[in-house]
């Protein structure tokens, strides 16, 4: 077996056996992996925090003809914050779980990692409403699929003046002479707008430096469920525990 170091934040944690755990890891070297912690629940385990969702560090694994096993780690963040906050853990549960949908094994996933990290950082930080946060998450995780709306121009002309409606079934922007047949046209307040442009370009590191008007950010909410209603085709568990507790429609 060869022994690997692999950078990432551990998705998912379950138990298996007696004293085993089984996670999900999404790594910077080799995407999403699926690996064994032998031992890890054990009290006395050198593993028995570090392979929690959340963690984020280094992990040396072994890696067999099927499956990975953890052989240490060390981690560098814990996000500890966020296992006192429940509402900051739901909100970051449903991350995790969007983020294991999305990538995949062997697959380039350095921007998801990327973009999952500064938004659990963001959760950590009093003066950006959470609700904000799993907004531009979604959109900019969506981006990063391939499947993030056009937001710049009329998706099927390339007009940039007039006024340009916002429609989700067309998938962006999309001007007078182009959306005759459009029936969910939505006219986006300039502010919303501004917000989604600059959260589909800027910076992963700089995403998270902004805070709207309410009224932005009831258009933002009112835009991103429409758009997961039709673009993400799952029903996220950890979402509807979210949803639950904080009064979310």
């Amino acid at each position: 077996m060869n022994q690997i170091v692999l950078t990432g934040l551990v998705l998912q944690a379950a138990p298996v056996g007696e004293y085993d755990r089984r996670v999900v890891i999404l790594t910077k070297e080799q995407g999403k992996i699926s690996a064994f912690a032998r031992g890890a629940r054990r009290p006395n385990s050198p593993l028995v925090a570090a392979v929690n969702p959340f963690s984020f560090g280094e992990f040396t694994v072994y890696a067999g003809r099927s499956s990975y096993t953890v052989q240490s780690a060390k981690i560098s963040n814990y996000f500890s914050e966020l296992r006192e906050d429940m509402e900051g853990a739901c909100y970051g549960f449903y991350f995790l779980e969007f983020t294991s949908y999305y990538t995949k094994e062997a697959n380039d996933e350095r921007e998801m990692l990327k973009l999952l990290y500064q938004t659990l950082r963001a959760l950590t930080n009093p003066h950006i409403p959470n609700r904000l946060i799993r907004y531009i998450f979604e959109l900019r995780a969506l981006c990063i699929n391939g499947e993030g709306p056009q937001v710049f121009q009329c998706i099927s002309c390339g007009k940039t003046k007039g006024q340009l409606v916002f429609s989700v079934k067309k998938g962006g922007l999309v001007c007078p002479d182009c959306g005759k047949d459009v029936i969910d046209g939505i006219c986006l307040n300039q502010s919303t707008l501004y917000s989604m442009q600059y959260i589909e370009s800027s910076q992963i590191e700089k995403l998270y430096t902004f805070v709207v008007k309410e009224n932005v950010l009831e258009e933002l909410a009112r835009v991103m469920k429409r758009y997961t209603d039709v673009y993400v085709d799952k029903r996220f568990k950890s979402l509807e525990i979210l949803e639950t507790l904080v009064g979310l429609e």
